[in-house]
């Protein structure tokens, strides 16, 4: 960096501000303050970590989400709609990871043989950090779970099978 002439600087030099940046981005700085008589300096930049965060989970879900999206053959815009074998199906509201339970120690919230109403919560699907409580939307008797803890989900994925 250039040194300071013994008169006062001007009170943005863009030139300066450029090398700080750059000394940041070479050296993986997040914050560097400075001080030289009366001038100032200190500079702030977000952690590159969130992007490498996002990377790791994009590996799994396009393998996840094809075979679903290949069998959901009825319109997305319905929540549930009868099937061929005269069951209704349940489908993903949103995008992210179903959980069949609200933590790992307890029961899922509906098995197979479990009794609905269109206001049971049949699952939570995780979008963003937030956990989604999914309703059943229909009544009867789940008579199939199609997917497994954890798993990636899209929208309109078939979840669960029922039988009115």
């Amino acid at each position: 960096m250039s040194e300071p002439s013994a008169a006062s600087p001007a009170p943005f030099d863009l030139d300066r501000l450029q090398q700080l940046i750059e000394l940041m981005e070479k050296h993986g700085l997040s914050e560097v303050s400075l001080r030289r008589g009366q001038e100032q300096w200190r500079l702030r930049r977000g952690s590159p970590a969130p992007v490498m965060m996002s990377a790791a989970p994009m590996a799994p879900m396009p393998a996840a989400p094809p075979p679903p999206m290949a069998s959901a053959s009825a319109p997305p815009a319905a929540p549930s709609a009868p099937k061929d074998d005269g069951l209704l199906v349940i489908k993903a509201p949103t995008v992210g990871t179903f959980y069949s339970a609200q933590t790992p120690e307890d029961p899922p919230f509906v098995s197979v043989g479990s009794k609905v109403s269109p206001q049971t919560t049949v699952c939570l699907i995780e979008a963003m950090k937030v956990f989604n409580p999914i309703p059943a939307e229909v009544a009867g008797t789940i008579a199939e779970v199609l997917v497994k803890n954890g798993d990636a989900v899209e929208y309109g994925q078939a979840l669960f099978k029922v039988r009115p």
